[in-house]
């Protein structure tokens, strides 16, 4: 789900700001408190940013698919990293006009605060999103951070709003979506028939919920294969072992979050080859999540990537039939990858673009 600089209002003739210029004092800015909480603990305040991202997104995220409460507060409570973070309400005269979530990753990219804004749209063109906007970088700073990261929608205000605010286009990425129709199935068939000659030597294998203990090391190689995925210049590869793969299955399934895996074994080795995993939530049963596909490098070229996405999409048909939509996201420049969802009907449903402000020199301590 898109955030960030996308899901703040936007500021119409807004003049280029120094978010670390505007002050920030005893949590007030002008009329606003701005205050934090405890997303795990305090789950009315947490509904209320729910209640106000729901709100905002027929103009965030129009075609986006709908969060469910049990999602937003994984996502904002728990996240799936294990990464510190922070959640900010802000209130006008003590009603909700705005808040924000701050992650700040520990293992990589340490350098950098991943912030998701968002102003309710009653308050939007009030300065509300600049407001907001200082507030997390002032936060981001006083942990150490020099980098704020966030993603924006092609041509929304957050866009606009994201270069007002003196911050550089990133990567691009595009989220596409296949619709789950009576047609699927034969395609399906069409396209293992093809893949299955070039991967020749290599057998399935899928399993639903957390890895069994057996596959864990070698899946914690093939999600170390991503290292080499397209990524901002900014930011560093995630780096993956068995223990990292074991906590964030965890912390998704904690969250009543379904996972389902198909890998690509080679015979002769017993090697891993690829992996596809797909999430879905009970609570929006029409909508399965592409989480990552991935062949390690010496195993390519051999439609692998391919297989493993046909057999899922295949046996989805069976463990989640409620499904008719299935959404994933690719970097604009993931050639490969687009290709193969193109072959399946995937149709480009929003394009995003990464943005990054900076934010000085490294420093800890109180607000500056």
């Amino acid at each position: 789900m898109s955030g960030g600089f996308g899901q703040t209002a936007s500021v119409k003739g807004a003049r280029r700001v120094n978010p670390l210029r505007v002050a920030v004092l005893g949590g007030y800015l002008g009329q606003m408190r701005i205050e934090r909480f405890d997303p795990r603990a305090d789950g009315e305040r947490l509904r209320t940013c729910y209640e106000i991202f729901e709100a905002g997104r027929p103009q965030d995220d129009p075609a986006g698919p709908p969060l469910s409460p049990g999602g937003f507060r994984g996502w904002w409570a728990h996240g799936f990293t294990g990464d510190p973070r922070q959640v900010w309400l802000a209130t006008d005269a003590g009603e909700p006009v705005g808040c924000y979530l701050l992650e700040l990753p520990e293992r990589e990219n340490a350098e950098v605060g991943v912030c998701l804004p968002v102003v309710a749209p009653a308050a939007r063109r009030r300065g509300l999103g600049t407001a907001l906007l200082a507030h997390c970088a002032a936060q981001a700073r006083c942990a150490g951070r020099t980098l704020l990261s966030s993603q924006a929608r092609h041509g929304s205000a957050g866009e606009a709003f994201a270069r007002a605010a003196g911050a550089r286009g990133g990567l691009a990425n595009i989220r596409r979506v296949l619709q789950i129709d009576d047609e699927l199935p034969a395609l399906l068939t069409r396209l293992r028939a093809a893949a299955e000659p070039a991967a020749a030597g290599y057998s399935l294998l899928s399993w639903s919920g957390p890895t069994p203990a057996e596959h864990l090391e070698r899946v914690a190689r093939l999600v170390a294969a991503m290292s080499d995925a397209p990524r901002s210049e900014s930011m560093e590869a995630e780096r993956w072992d068995a223990a990292r793969v074991r906590e964030t299955e965890d912390s998704s399934l904690t969250q009543g979050l379904r996972l389902h895996s198909v890998a690509a074994r080679q015979s002769r080795t017993g090697e891993l080859a690829a992996l596809t995993q797909v999430v879905t939530d009970p609570a929006t049963p029409a909508w399965g999540f592409q989480a990552l596909t991935v062949v390690t490098p010496r195993h390519r070229g051999r439609r692998l990537g391919l297989l493993v996405k046909v057999a899922m999409h295949q046996e989805l048909a069976d463990l989640e039939p409620g499904i008719r939509h299935v959404l994933t996201e690719n970097a604009e420049a993931n050639a490969h990858m687009i290709a193969i969802n193109e072959q399946f009907g995937y149709r480009i449903s929003e394009r995003f673009r990464e943005w990054e402000l900076d934010l000085g020199p490294r420093r800890t301590g109180g607000i500056p």
